[in-house]
Formats: structure tokens, C-alpha cells, sequence
């Protein structure tokens, strides 16, 4: 068998034109997920407005409202802050979703429109948590301090709630914006051939090149991966939001990535987002070996190395014929392999990976949580949210991510490049 030589199971990967679901875009709360321009006009969506879209807009209206209702009164702010106040509320309620609409406006109204969007985003998100804790914590000052001291707390939080909302999402934004600092990271593997010690893998995950992540951003990912000369690099998945057409030339930058034994690429769910089957081919024309339940079998100094990729957790349902499969992945894999790697978006591909015979598992999706408190959730949909964790004999990384997804907010969960090292298990 030839040293790189593709090995594909009894599968049809490719989505045919008539199996894909229509577009969509996973917003914070999905309600807002679909709104999907029915025709342009002079650069401007207009929209069908599904219930549920419309539903999730008064949510986000009646949260606004709270907010407003529970800092304002408390603030000295006079006429003029209160007015400033309601139309900051207002100005975050109208461009939060819009952000989420912006494919089909004209350029550069369209990213405008995102980045101010985005950014409320990432304030009212703190925002809105700070003014919850806020009032629970003022629930048995209100109940049992004296008058006095109620006159006093009451306008001092709520000021504070605003300073520190703000605070967040600046250092936030200035740890998304800056370039991923680069995660060392050593796995130990049981019989690891000689020549496999010290084998270097670059992975890079999440970076969600779009509205507020172009060329310049991927560049600077491209040179400090590049800088570590690995031996292999893995892109585990949601590089894009958005279409090939769109997004092309600021990707371009990923035909530079250089590696002993090249780049290796796995779609994630925004890949089907975004038009799979057009960013597969656009990847393959950077240069990339796209896997799709499928892998390769490299030879590093004598030791075969067998490197596979499945299709997204989630692909089965945009297409039946693409469900992830880590067995199919690895079938016709040669036995003497000194070791078997698999590059699957999701961590919950684990499970299945390690019942395949995997030795180690390299994942995104979970950005880590991305900002607090949200980073206290994602353990209630994947198993692993972030760093290096065992199954049985299968060892799983989660990366952070190396750039992120929606508002540009990294607070709490720092953004990385990956550098992992293949060690001798003691």
C-alpha cells in the first residue's frame, strides 16, 4: 500500500443537490435560526418571518425590557441617561438579530451590520446574567436591610452590573481579536513505535472564518502554524460560516499550511451550514485531504501511522448517506499501525471511536464554553468540553478553538493552536 494512499469505505459521501436541508443559522437561541432572506431589495433581506423567529424576537424584546426595567430605576443618571439607556436597549435588540441575517446584504453593509450585532451580543449576554445574579443578591438586602442601606446598595449595583458587563466584553473582545496563543500538549500512547516519538501534530479548530473573521485573521493563524513545522496538521472542523463564494479568498491563506505530511481536514456542522460539498472541493483545491469516513495511512521513518476523519456528529441529518462513522473510518486499516488517530469535529464521536480501536481522538465544537457562564453548560451536550480527557483506552483532545463563533468574546476560555506531541506511555 502506497504511504498516503486514501482508503474509502463502501460509502457515497457526497451530498446529491436534492438531499441537502434548506440553510440555516444557529444563533443562541435556534428560534432565530432561520431567517432566511426570500428576496433582495437594493442590498436589503426581506424576510418571511417564520412563528418561531418571530417568537424568538419578543423573547428578546422581554428581556431587554427587564434589564431596562431593573438598572434604569436605580441609576442617577437623570432624563438624558435614561433616554441614552433606552436606546442603547433598543439599538442591541434590533441588531442582535439582524446580525443573523446578513447573508445576501451587499458588502460592507452586511459585515457592518454583523459586527454591531455581535458585539451587543456579547454585552447583553453578560448584561443579562450580571442583572439576574444582581437581583437575587438584592432579594435579602431588600427583605432584611435597613431602609438606609437599601437607598444605598440599589444604585451602587446596578452600576456596578454595567461596569463589569462592560469590563467583560472588552477584555473579551481583545482575547477573540488577538491570535491564539499555542497550546503544548503531550499524549502518551501504549507500543508507540520508536520513530512516532516526538511526532507533532498542529491542530487548529473553530476558527469560523465570516463576518468578523477575514484574511488577515487566518493569515496570522497560517504563519505561527507554519512556524512550529509540524509533521502533520489537523483542522478539525467549522472553518466557516458562510459560502464558498462569499468567504473563498480570505480561506485562501490555509493553501500556505505547511507540514511533512500535509494538512488534513474534517467538516463540522458549519460546514453543512454553509454548502459541504462546495468547501470540501475548495479545500481539496487548497491542498487539504478532506476525510470523510475514511483514512490514510502515512509512513513516518519506517512506522505506519494510520490517520482517519469522519463527517460531522450531526450529518446524518442533512444527509442519511453522510452519518459519521468512525468503524467505516478505520476499515482496511493495517493491524501493525504503531498508531490510530482520528479527526472528529464533535467529542461526542468518543464513545464510537473508542469502540473502533482508535487511540486517540482530536475534536473542536465546544470553543471551551467561549465566555462565561456558558462554558458551564456545554458539559450538558458534549462529554468533554475541553483539554485532554480518557475513555477507556482512547484518549480524546478538545480544542478550544482557534477562533470563535458568533459575538467577539473570549472570556474564561482562550482561544488556541494546538501543538501535540506523540510520547511513549511509562
Amino acid at each position: 500500500m502506497r504511504s498516503g494512499q486514501i482508503i474509502r469505505p463502501i460509502f457515497a459521501p457526497a451530498i446529491e443537490p436534492g438531499c441537502r436541508r434548506p440553510h440555516t443559522f444557529r444563533a443562541s437561541v435556534d428560534a432565530l435560526a432561520n431567517p432566511a432572506p426570500s428576496l433582495i431589495y437594493r442590498g436589503i433581506p426581506v424576510v418571511r418571518l417564520s412563528r418561531s423567529f418571530v417568537i424568538a424576537v419578543a423573547v428578546l424584546a422581554s428581556l431587554h425590557l427587564y434589564i431596562g426595567a431593573r438598572l434604569l430605576p436605580g441609576l442617577p443618571i437623570g432624563a438624558g441617561g435614561w433616554i441614552a439607556g433606552v436606546a442603547i436597549l433598543m439599538f442591541s435588540w434590533v441588531t442582535m438579530p439582524l446580525s443573523m441575517m446578513t447573508r445576501g446584504m451587499v458588502q460592507p453593509w452586511a459585515d457592518r451590520i454583523a459586527w454591531a450585532g455581535l458585539v451587543m451580543m456579547g454585552f447583553f449576554s453578560s448584561l443579562l446574567v450580571l442583572t439576574l445574579l444582581r437581583d437575587i443578591a438584592l432579594l435579602p438586602t431588600t427583605l432584611l436591610a435597613p431602609a438606609e442601606v437599601v437607598t444605598a446598595v440599589v444604585p451602587a449595583s446596578a452600576m456596578l452590573v454595567i461596569a463589569v458587563a462592560l469590563l467583560v466584553t472588552l477584555i473579551g473582545f481583545a482575547n477573540a481579536r488577538r491570535r491564539a496563543r499555542v497550546v503544548e500538549v503531550e499524549i502518551p500512547l501504549s507500543n508507540l513505535p520508536a520513530p512516532l516519538h516526538g511526532f507533532s501534530i498542529v491542530q487548529i479548530s473553530d476558527v469560523h472564518v465570516g463576518p468578523t473573521i477575514k484574511r488577515g485573521y487566518v493569515d496570522a493563524i497560517v504563519d505561527a502554524v507554519n512556524v512550529l513545522a509540524p509533521d502533520l496538521i489537523a483542522v478539525t472542523g467549522d472553518l466557516v460560516d458562510g459560502s464558498v463564494r462569499q468567504l473563498a479568498s480570505h480561506v485562501a491563506p490555509l493553501g500556505r499550511l505547511k507540514a511533512r505530511h500535509g494538512a488534513y481536514f474534517v467538516n463540522g456542522n458549519h460546514e453543512y451550514y454553509s454548502g459541504e460539498r462546495e468547501w470540501s472541493a475548495e479545500l481539496r483545491r487548497l491542498g487539504m485531504r478532506v476525510l470523510e469516513n475514511e483514512h490514510v495511512v502515512l509512513t513516518h521513518d519506517g512506522a505506519k501511522l494510520v490517520v482517519a476523519g469522519v463527517t460531522d456528529f450531526s450529518a446524518h441529518q442533512f444527509d442519511p448517506r453522510q452519518r459519521s462513522d468512525p468503524s467505516a473510518a478505520l476499515k482496511g486499516a493495517p493491524s501493525e499501525a504503531g498508531a490510530r488517530i482520528l479527526l472528529a469535529h464533535q467529542p461526542r464521536s468518543a464513545p464510537a471511536a473508542a469502540s473502533a480501536g482508535f487511540d486517540l481522538q482530536l475534536s473542536g465544537h465546544t470553543h471551551g464554553g467561549q465566555f462565561w457562564p456558558w462554558n458551564l453548560f456545554v458539559r450538558f451536550q458534549q462529554p468533554f468540553v475541553a483539554g485532554l480527557h480518557r475513555l477507556n483506552r482512547l484518549w480524546v483532545y478538545t480544542s478550544r478553538g482557534t477562533g470563535y463563533w458568533g459575538p467577539p468574546k473570549r472570556f474564561g476560555a482562550p482561544s488556541e493552536i494546538t501543538r501535540i506531541r506523540l510520547v511513549p506511555a511509562t
